[in-house]
């Protein structure tokens, strides 16, 4: 009888019996039984190692042509080719993560739609069938002679079509289906994952191959399996937003072509994912000003956006007051409250106060706590700010405005879309600025 362990799933620490937290890295229920690896054969294999290396060859670092003078391939979105760093490089292995559902499948395809118009490109599934994804191929007008398919959950077999150089981009659909044959453990453990991801990146390179792997998250919205995944490949893109509507962005949490401050904003149709060329506008055209709402100049990346915060105020019926947020941080909200407490004379201790950001966003704008605030005020006062303001400004403990990142464009965009002014921090100076700099004076003035 094989001896087995347990190793975690996250961390790969091992462990001789299930426990149901990992000591190492504190996650939960993350431990998964596997056949303990014979030490004399992993000694044997270390040594066999050291002596089979040999010396390496070198080159000066001026000789060398760098990666990203190697051809990109464009998705046909030129907002994700901007994301991407100018687009899908050559060679390069991309990680895609989202929720179930989100669109991961249906934005690939179109990109396999578009990069087959002039390159040869294997869509990979180890999830779904040839008559399911044919399905949603011709759902989305995806018919190239160029765009082939295949449905293997075999590591060892997609490493070696990769290989064989035949396509230039390749969708792996997704990592944790696949298994290789040496190893005995279950799709999707430690030793899978790392070691598919391995194989196909070593094929990708050696063949100047574009591959997209696509990765399953979390509950917590984090990307599954070992965080040693997210370091192989070289760039990782999360798929964010509400499965059921709204709208979606894709950013880049990780490029080694390219910045990781860009986004790229997507709505589902019926013709698939499309991107959205004015994000401000659509989100503001059903607006109504009643008390509670407020317009927010915010960023999405390099990308200057208005949003409306919405805010209600209702009185507790339990002893406890309850406080929900919806695309903000309900942390940060319950900080914002304790301010308007303590540095003004609102009083929400009997108040159940719920917040939402339209739309679907999410925001981690630390400008967004001037305008939560007086959304706030404004439900609890039942009093409306003017339609010609937008707002933005961080919030400090004390009570203090202060200043916020790329204020020049929160500004630009704003007046783009007609309004006269923006309450935002007394640091900046531009006529377009009414300038505040304490949170009590503003809700006195401004809110009425």
């Amino acid at each position: 009888m094989r001896k087995t362990n347990f190793v975690c799933q996250q961390c790969g620490a091992t462990y001789a019996k299930w426990v149901g937290q990992c000591s190492n890295c504190k996650s939960w229920n993350s431990l998964v039984e596997q056949i303990a690896e014979d030490e004399t054969v992993k000694k044997s294999a270390i040594a066999k190692g050291q002596l089979s290396g040999k010396k390496l060859a070198y080159e000066n670092i001026k000789s060398i042509v760098p990666s990203d003078a190697k051809e990109r391939l464009k998705t046909g979105f030129s907002e994700l080719d901007l994301v991407l760093g100018g687009g899908i490089l050559l060679g390069s292995v991309n990680l895609l993560a989202g929720q179930p559902g989100i669109g991961k499948s249906t934005l690939l395809m179109q990109i396999c739609n578009n990069v087959a118009k002039t390159r040869k490109v294997l869509y990979v599934s180890g999830e779904e069938s040839a008559g399911q994804v044919k399905l949603r191929a011709e759902r989305l007008g995806a018919s190239s002679d160029n765009l082939n398919f295949a449905s293997s959950t075999s590591g060892n077999d997609i490493a070696k079509t990769i290989e064989s150089g035949e396509f230039d981009f390749v969708i792996v659909d997704s990592i944790q289906t696949l298994a290789l044959d040496e190893i005995s453990s279950a799709p999707g453990t430690v030793s899978q994952v790392t070691n598919c991801g391995n194989l196909i990146i070593r094929a990708a390179k050696s063949t100047d191959t574009a591959v997209v792997i696509v990765g399953h998250v979390t509950k917590e919205g984090t990307l599954a399996g070992p965080k040693v995944l997210e370091h192989l490949v070289d760039v990782v893109l999360n798929f964010e937003g509400d499965r059921y509507g709204g709208f979606k962005t894709v950013r880049a949490i990780k490029n080694r072509f390219g910045g990781t401050n860009e986004v790229a904003i997507f709505e589902m149709n019926e013709k698939g994912l499309a991107e959205v060329q004015n994000p401000s506008a659509a989100l503001l055209a059903e607006r109504q000003n009643t008390d509670g709402s407020i317009i927010l100049a915010t960023l999405e990346g390099n990308r200057p956006i208005l949003v409306e915060i919405q805010a209600l105020a209702t009185t507790t019926n339990f002893g406890y007051p309850k406080r929900t947020a919806s695309g903000f941080d309900l942390n940060r909200l319950n900080l914002l409250i304790a301010v308007i407490e303590r540095r003004t004379k609102l009083k929400l201790s009997d108040k159940d106060i719920f917040v939402n950001v339209v739309g679907g966003m999410k925001l981690n704008d630390s400008a967004a706590d001037l305008a939560v605030c007086l959304a706030i005020a404004s439900a609890v006062a039942k009093r409306k700010l003017g339609d010609e303001y937008v707002v933005f400004g961080e919030v400090g403990l004390g009570g203090e405005i202060r200043s916020a990142f790329r204020a020049d464009q929160r500004i630009a965009e704003a007046k783009k879309l007609g309004f006269k002014h923006a309450i935002a921090p007394a640091s900046l100076k531009d006529k377009f600025v009414v300038p505040v700099s304490d949170l009590r004076e503003t809700l006195i003035k401004y809110v009425k």
